[in-house]
C-alpha cells in the first residue's frame, strides 16, 4: 500500500508541492527528494523554484533522513568512478572554505608525492570564500576541465589531480552549487554535507579528511555549528563505508596572508618549497598527517607529519605540482617563477588609525573585500580576475603603530578598490592589549582508527 501511494505521489510530482511541503515544516520522502534533484539536473525544474526550495531548506532544515537522501540522490546524479586499477587506497581532503584557505594545492601534491593517490574533484568560490579551481585557473593555462579519461591519466601520472566538477561527476551538485552562491543558501549545514559528499564520494575515494572552518570568515560561526556540520558528514560518509575525519580549524583570521586568486597560488609555492606562513604550513602539515594515517601509509599522526615535513624539505612535493600543473595544461614556467601569474595594475595600503595591537579581524568582510576587488563571484555569470586580492601586513595579536600598513589592495579597477577599502576599513579592531592567539585547531570529530 505505501508503495503504491508513494508511486502514485511520484507520478504526480509537481516541484511546487516540495516547495511548500518543506516551507511548512514537513519532512520530505527519498522520492521527492529524488524527483527534486532529478528534475533539476535534467533542466525540467527552473532556477526560480529551486531557490525557493533551497530557501526553505535552509530556514526549515533538513532532518538527517532528508541530508542522507539529497547526499544520495546527488551522488548518483551522475557516475561513480571506479579508480580501483590506480592504488588500494585513494584519499582525499575537503574545506568547508574559508578566506585565504588553499591547503588543497599544497595536499594533493604533498599527499602523492607520499605514495598515495588523491584524486580531487573541488569547486569554485561560494560567497565571501575563494575557490580552489579559481585559483588553479590564475595559472596560465591550467584546465580544471578534464574529462574523466584525461583525469585518469593524470592520476596515473604524478598520483594527484585536480578537476572541478565534469558532466558525468554529481551534475546535480554542480547546478546546486553554482544557485546557492547567489541566493543566499550557502550557510546551511545540510546543503553543504549533501554537496561536499556527493562530489567526493563520487571520486571513488576510500577515505576523506574534512578541514570544517569555524570562526568569522567561515560558514559554521561558532565550534557548536561547525561540530553539527563534522558530525553530519562524517556519519554520512562512515554509513557509506568510508574513513572519514574532520578537524575543525580556525577562520577567525585568514589563513596564511595572502588571498585572491594568483596570490594564494605564490603563496602555496612558497610552502612547498619549504618556507610559508607558519599557520598554512602547519595545518597543511596536520591534514597530509590525517590523510597518510586515514591511507594506511603510516602507523601514528606524528610519523605522518614527519613525514609530511620530509616530503616538503626534499623538493619532491614542488616537483609533484610542477608536473600536475604541466599535465593540466598549466604553464610549468609559472611554478618556477611565480612573477608570471597574473598580476594588479596598481596597488594601496590601508593605515592603522592608532597604535596598539590587532585584537580581532572580521574574516568575513575580509573576503567580501576580495569579492568587490573582482576576486569571486557577486552573480552567477561574473568573471574572476584572477590578479586582485589583498595581502595581510598584520594578523592577529600583532603590534601596529599609527599609519603603519595593515594589509595591501591589489586591484584593477579604482572604484571597486575604494568600496573594497572602506570594508576593510571595519574589519580590523585594534586594541590597547594583544589578545591571546586562536588555536589552529579547535577539535577533532571522528576515529582515524574506523
Amino acid at each position: 500500500m505505501h508503495a503504491r501511494a508513494e508511486n502514485s505521489d511520484a507520478a504526480a510530482f509537481r516541484a511546487i508541492d516540495v516547495i511548500r511541503k518543506k516551507r511548512d515544516g514537513h519532512e520530505l520522502s527519498p522520492s521527492e527528494i529524488a524527483r527534486l534533484v532529478d528534475g533539476y539536473t535534467r533542466g525540467e525544474i527552473p532556477d526560480y523554484q529551486i531557490s525557493a526550495w533551497l530557501m526553505a531548506a535552509l530556514i526549515r532544515g533538513l532532518t538527517r533522513a532528508e541530508t542522507a537522501a539529497l547526499t544520495d540522490s546527488m551522488l548518483h546524479s551522475g557516475e561513480v568512478l571506479d579508480l580501483s586499477e590506480l592504488a588500494p587506497v585513494k584519499v582525499d581532503k575537503h574545506s568547508t572554505g574559508g578566506v585565504g584557505d588553499k591547503t588543497s594545492l599544497v595536499l594533493a601534491p604533498l599527499v602523492a608525492a607520499g605514495g598515495l593517490v588523491v584524486p580531487m574533484i573541488s569547486g569554485r568560490g561560494l560567497g565571501h570564500t575563494g575557490g580552489t579551481l579559481d585559483k588553479l585557473e590564475s595559472i596560465p593555462g591550467f584546465r580544471v576541465d578534464l574529462p574523466l579519461d584525461r583525469f585518469r591519466t593524470v592520476l596515473r601520472a604524478c598520483g594527484c589531480s585536480m578537476i572541478g566538477q565534469t558532466a558525468e561527476i554529481a551534475p546535480a551538485d554542480r547546478k546546486f552549487y553554482a544557485l546557492r552562491d547567489v541566493t543566499g543558501t550557502v550557510e546551511s549545514p545540510c546543503l553543504i554535507c549533501a554537496s561536499i559528499m556527493s562530489k567526493k564520494l563520487a571520486e571513488g575515494v576510500d577515505a576523506l579528511v574534512l578541514d570544517v572552518k569555524s570562526g568569522s570568515g567561515a560558514f559554521m560561526k561558532t565550534d557548536e555549528d561547525a561540530s553539527f556540520l563534522s558530525e553530519l558528514m562524517v556519519e554520512t560518509g562512515q554509513r557509506m563505508g568510508k574513513k572519514v575525519v574532520a578537524l575543525i580549524t580556525d577562520m577567525n583570521q585568514p589563513l596564511g596572508f595572502k588571498i585572491g586568486n594568483a596570490l594564494e597560488v605564490e603563496e602555496c609555492i612558497e610552502v612547498l618549497r619549504g618556507g610559508g606562513p607558519d599557520d598554512l604550513r602547519e595545518l597543511c602539515l596536520e591534514l597530509a598527517a590525517c590523510m597518510f594515517l586515514l591511507g594506511g601509509r603510516v602507523k601514528h599522526l606524528a610519523e605522518g607529519k614527519e613525514l609530511s615535513q620530509t616530503l616538503l624539505r626534499s623538493g619532491e612535493t614542488l616537483a609533484r605540482f610542477r608536473k600536475m600543473v604541466e599535465l593540466q595544461g598549466g604553464d610549468p614556467s609559472a611554478i618556477d617563477n611565480p612573477s608570471r601569474l597574473p598580476r594588479a595594475k596598481q596597488k594601496v595600503d590601508l593605515l592603522a588609525s592608532r597604535d596598539g595591537f590587532v585584537g580581532s579581524m572580521n574574516c568575513e568582510e575580509i573576503g567580501t573585500a576580495c569579492v568587490v576587488l573582482g576576486g569571486g563571484r557577486e552573480k552567477k555569470e561574473d568573471s574572476v580576475d584572477p590578479a586582485v586580492g589583498i595581502v595581510l601586513r598584520k594578523k592577529l595579536g600583532d603590534r601596529v603603530a599609527n599609519n603603519e600598513p595593515i594589509c595591501t589592495l591589489h586591484y584593477n579597477s579604482d572604484s571597486r578598490a575604494a568600496q573594497a577599502k572602506k570594508l576593510l576599513g571595519q574589519s580590523f579592531e585594534i586594541q590597547d592589549a594583544a589578545p591571546a592567539p586562536p588555536p589552529l585547531i579547535h577539535r577533532v570529530i571522528g576515529s582515524s582508527s574506523k
